[in-house]
């Protein structure tokens, strides 16, 4: 069989742990068969982020805005527990933090439905797409430890040299300080991306933030994107439609619970991050999650919206058997060939990304799936494999 050809490369960014185990699997069993794979490859293994310091994260977001397309493996932020273990030089911060505030954006986030498997809220009957800013907050703050007897004061000052201060904290006891930060060209360009999706995939868009106690931060996140709604949205959502409206987060979070899905969630960054962990789990799975950075110049990143799975790399390490998820790796793979295909115009590229995921999903519903699946799903007949037996079945069908 001749491999389908591939013209421009997709940046591929390697992971830690499990997932990176799960990762050259993927490529060996379901990519190499039927695809002459053309990828820049940049290794974001926490040992060679470490040995860089750091200098390969900034390089592949670099290397996304060159080719448009990249595909990423889940990597570990580490703590104070990894700086030890890995004997880092630092506490390096998130590579998907540093990755989305080069591309900025907005990350979109759906789970995966396959049959047998039913959402844990049982009014649930379609997809929830969360939309999560890409850019700032706590993932691109600055903090420190405060002393006790401590001043804490919030200075801006001014391109002629005026200062504006606030009061943070009179520390009488020990304590900690920190300054997060956003700006209104990525907000906009977050309000922009979710307005232009919702009108693309013709679905409602909800965005929530805590304007009622953050009086300035929140609430300048929540006037922008109603500007942009009056002035260049609303005619167009009338036109399809579809409504868009603000609410405070918790009100969000009630009003998602007791709706019926089928709509987006716009949420700030780690809003975004929290509340797509609930919506995945609720619907099946965390490894049962698409994720895509769009930026406001068309690049895109592919992921796979969880962690790198730990407790089954150790245990890989020990030689014993594991059964992973790797739904939302492959996922992440598809989305990428997908869009390259559509990009350069490669019909089969964009056929093999459809086939390879029609081809996972029927491998569930059929009933061979992973240890963390079988016991959601509601199929009267379901054989429950390791990590590698669910990735040959894929491949065979495929």
């Amino acid at each position: 069989m001749d491999k389908i050809q591939m013209k421009t490369p997709l940046v591929e960014m390697d992971g830690d742990e499990m997932t990176r185990i799960l990762w050259q699997m993927i490529k060996d069993k379901l990519l190499l068969p039927f695809v002459d794979l053309k990828t820049e490859y940049y290794d974001l293994g926490l040992k060679n982020r470490d040995a860089t310091d750091d200098a390969v994260t900034v390089q592949a977001a670099e290397a996304i805005k060159k080719y448009g397309v990249g595909v990423k493996c889940a990597t570990i932020t580490p703590n104070a527990q990894r700086v030890e273990e890995y004997n880092l030089k630092k506490m390096w911060k998130s590579p998907n933090g540093t990755i989305r505030a080069i591309l900025d954006g907005t990350v979109f986030r759906a789970p995966v439905l396959v049959d047998g498997i039913h959402p844990t809220v049982s009014t649930w009957e379609k997809p929830i797409t969360l939309a999560r800013h890409a850019y700032g907050d706590i993932y691109k703050n600055t903090e420190m430890k405060a002393p006790a007897g401590s001043k804490a004061e919030l200075c801006v000052t001014t391109a002629d040299g005026k200062e504006t201060r606030a009061l943070i904290h009179d520390f009488v006891g020990d304590g900690v300080i920190m300054g997060m930060h956003n700006t209104d060209d990525s907000i906009r360009g977050f309000a922009k991306a979710c307005f232009r999706f919702a009108l693309d995939t013709k679905q409602d868009l909800w965005f929530s933030t805590k304007d009622t106690i953050s009086k300035t931060y929140d609430h300048h996140f929540k006037d922008i994107f109603n500007e942009l709604y009056e002035t260049e949205f609303r005619e167009e959502f009338e036109k399809a439609g579809i409504t868009y409206f603000y609410t405070l987060i918790d009100d969000a979070v009630a009003r998602v619970i007791r709706s019926k899905g089928g709509f987006i969630w716009a949420c700030k960054n780690y809003d975004g991050d929290v509340m797509s962990d609930m919506v995945a789990t609720a619907f099946g799975s965390l490894a049962m999650m698409t994720s895509v950075l769009v930026s406001p110049d068309g690049k895109y990143e592919y992921e796979a919206a969880h962690g790198t799975v730990t407790r089954h790399y150790y245990r890989h390490l020990k030689g014993e058997e594991t059964s992973t998820n790797s739904v939302a790796t492959i996922f992440a793979w598809s989305g990428a060939l997908r869009k390259r295909g559509e990009m350069d115009s490669l019909p089969q590229l964009v056929a093999f990304a459809d086939r390879l995921e029609k081809a996972t999903i029927q491998t569930i519903e059929t009933g061979i799936m992973t240890k963390d699946l079988y016991g959601l799903s509601t199929l009267e007949e379901k054989k429950a494999v390791n990590s590698e037996e669910f990735l040959d079945a894929i491949a065979e069908r495929l």
